[in-house]
This record gives structure tokens, sequence and C-alpha cells, in this order.
């Protein structure tokens, strides 16, 4: 009887750290999605100014975007690549989660991905 009781403790506390642990990874990927498109879109601000006086075509500063979407992402506390071209920025952020209850069974930290990527506003926009 001992042994079954110490089975079904076992399988209800993985359980319940499957639950938790697993619905706050969720959050935190949530959060990178968050930071990802926030730091996109402000690389997606940087125009390149004497481009769009003269043609009034928006073209992103790629070197300004570039940067503009690491300094967001480095705000955040999180890591991440940012990827700048003339027409959009593409960021992709890792987010660490540390576990509460699966840190029993040696499961200390989740990792957490997301990207997104921006476009500079259309004229029509």
């Amino acid at each position: 009887m001992t042994a079954f009781i110490v089975v079904v403790f076992a399988a209800l506390l993985l359980f319940t750290g499957l639950v938790g642990d697993g619905g706050s990874a969720l959050a935190t990927r949530v959060r990178a999605l968050d930071e990802a498109s926030e730091a996109a879109r402000a690389g997606a601000e940087q125009l390149d100014v004497g481009i769009f006086h003269r043609t009034g075509t928006r073209v992103l500063d790629e070197t300004a975007a570039t940067a503009a979407a690491k300094q967001y992402l480095a705000a955040t506390g999180d890591s991440g690549t940012v990827t700048s071209t003339t027409d959009a920025v593409t960021v992709t952020v890792a987010a660490s989660h540390h576990t509460w209850l699966l840190e029993l069974i040696g499961m200390s930290t989740m990792t957490m991905h997301a990207a997104a990527t921006a476009h500079p506003e259309s004229a029509n926009s």
C-alpha cells in the first residue's frame, strides 16, 4: 500500500509540475513573442531619410534598424538575433523560464523561442 501511495503522489507531483510550469512556460513564450514584435517594430521605424525625401519610397536604413532592434532587445534582458534588410527587420528571441516543480526531476530551465518580422509602414497605411 505504501508503494502505491508513493507512486500516486509522484505522479500527481509530476502532473502538477507539468501544468504549473507548462503554463508559466507558455506565458514566457508569449512574452518572448511580444518582445520580438516590439523590437522588430522599433527597427522598422528606421527609414533611410535620404531615399525617402528624394523618392518618397520607404526603405529601411539597415544599420539603424539593426541597432534600434538590438537596443530594444537588450533592454528586455533576453537574448536574440536581429536581421535587417531594406524591406524588413526580423527578430528572434530566446527567453528562459525557471521551473519550480519540474526542477525536482532535473528540468530547471525551459527556453522559449519566438520570432517576428516588421516592415516599414507603407504610404497607404
